[in-house]
């Protein structure tokens, strides 16, 4: 399961402990923000596309949508998300559990703006009934992120 897969990745900074497991599912923003009991723009969202011949990860505040424009300037193309079947193939995590964290080899992970508004977020942890809560430079460090984007609309 992804979520072990997580935690095994995890294991490496001695965080893997702080992964919480729900009874209940959170594999959208509404139902892991009522997991958590926190407001929704809190959860950090993980968008999976097609960026012409690459797989690309935009992890975004759950309040925002990707801007179809912003998103072009971007990557170079228009925004294609991975169809259901095609996530765990290309990433390495099923739809409801996609996160930045132990993400198949080429993945591309990139953080919104959205989310430097928190102090802690909280992303998916590879299924569909796991978080974990981050600060923003927890976030960026255990993500191996490339780099800060900006590709949603504003709130």
């Amino acid at each position: 399961m992804a979520v072990e897969k997580v935690k095994k990745y995890f294991q490496r900074w001695g965080i893997d402990d702080r992964v919480l497991e729900f009874d209940v599912s959170s594999a959208t923003v509404e139902l892991a923000a009522k997991a958590l009991n926190c407001e929704s723009n809190r959860i950090a969202k993980t968008l999976s596309f097609h960026a012409g011949d690459r797989i690309v990860l935009i992890v975004t505040a759950g309040d925002v949508k990707i801007d179809n424009q912003k998103y072009k300037a971007q990557f170079g193309s228009k925004a294609k998300m991975l169809a259901f079947d095609e996530a765990e193939q290309f990433i390495g995590h099923a739809i409801g559990g996609v996160c930045p964290f132990a993400v198949n080899d080429g993945v591309q992970v990139y953080l919104d703006i959205s989310l430097k508004r928190f102090d802690t977020v909280f992303p998916a942890c590879g299924s569909s009934n796991s978080a974990i809560e981050l600060t923003i430079p927890e976030l960026e460090k255990y993500s191996g992120f490339i780099s800060w984007v900006d590709v949603c609309k504003p709130r």
